[in-house]
């Protein structure tokens, strides 16, 4: 291959540059997955310990090598077992991201079509605007290319025909399935009570809950669409790819449900005032 310039004695090819800025998006990922985390500091640990490592083995010292070398054999499989729900997300993040995992690659298809045209808004509108005014908390998952089978099995399996009634009796502070979320999948309520996996992002702002956490949490690793009633403010947030958007009226939720499960961008009819809107990168 023809090289593009020369530096020195090294001859860069456009193999090369290709190469290198394959790694910088690798390690570009890597950090934003790691950043806000406490796997950033066990592997910068580890970091220092290898260059330890190195420091040691070049000065001489026999003994330490040795000792330091035998934790360096193992460290693959203790990166691996370390590092354990780290690579499992980062595994999630690039599934969810395919081409052939996308939801618009089958929204041309007729039984795609069918389905999302028969899930309908309103009753999600009016149950959150009701609970909000009652400051009931709420956690509705809405399910897109993945049906979430798994977070779904760790509730309690409903099936039921969704209904504005229904979802304000599930999220009654009486309710035994109030607590937890509530799985959206096709256009029937799949399950509720259910357990999502909490975000480890330490960024996160005091002042969202645990509800909120969840629903960054369940973004990070897959494309579902969250919509979180706030017990403590009663305000009104949708969570997507973990960026939630905040204190959020009625034409606002309208919209940005259409956006975010259709790929619609309707504009509302009025809107009394922006959405406050903040950003939680995993």
């Amino acid at each position: 291959m023809i090289p593009l310039f020369t530096v020195g004695f090294l001859e860069i090819e456009l193999l090369d540059v290709l190469d290198i800025l394959l790694v910088t998006v690798l390690l570009y990922q890597l950090y934003k997955l790691l950043t806000g985390s406490v796997a950033l500091k066990i592997f910068l640990g580890l970091l220092s310990v290898y260059l330890l490592y190195l420091v040691v083995r070049a000065a001489g010292m026999e003994l330490l090598s040795i000792i330091l070398g035998q934790f360096m054999g193992v460290g693959v499989l203790a990166a691996i077992i370390v590092f354990q729900p780290e690579i499992r997300r980062f595994l999630l993040l690039i599934g969810k991201t395919t081409a052939f995992n996308n939801d618009r690659l089958f929204r041309g298809f007729p039984w795609r079509r069918d389905q999302v045209e028969k899930l309908s808004l309103t009753p999600f509108i009016e149950a959150s605007k009701s609970l909000a005014a009652k400051n009931t908390g709420a956690l509705i998952v809405f399910a897109k290319s993945s049906e979430l089978k798994y977070y779904a099995e760790s509730g309690d399996l409903i099936d039921a025909v969704i209904s504005k009634r229904l979802l304000m009796s599930i999220f009654n502070k009486t309710s035994p399935l109030h607590d937890g979320a509530v799985i959206i999948s096709g256009n029937r309520i799949k399950a509720a009570r259910c357990i999502l996996p909490v975000t480890e992002n330490n960024e996160i702002p005091a002042s969202m809950g645990l509800r909120h956490r969840a629903a960054i949490g369940l973004t990070e690793v897959t494309d579902s669409v969250v919509l979180v009633v706030s017990e403590e403010t009663g305000q009104i947030a949708l969570v997507r790819n973990a960026e939630v958007f905040r204190n959020l009226s009625s034409a606002d939720l309208r919209v940005k449900l259409n956006q975010f499960l259709f790929d619609t961008d309707q504009k509302p009819a009025a809107v009394p005032a922006p959405a406050e809107k903040s950003v939680s990168a995993a």
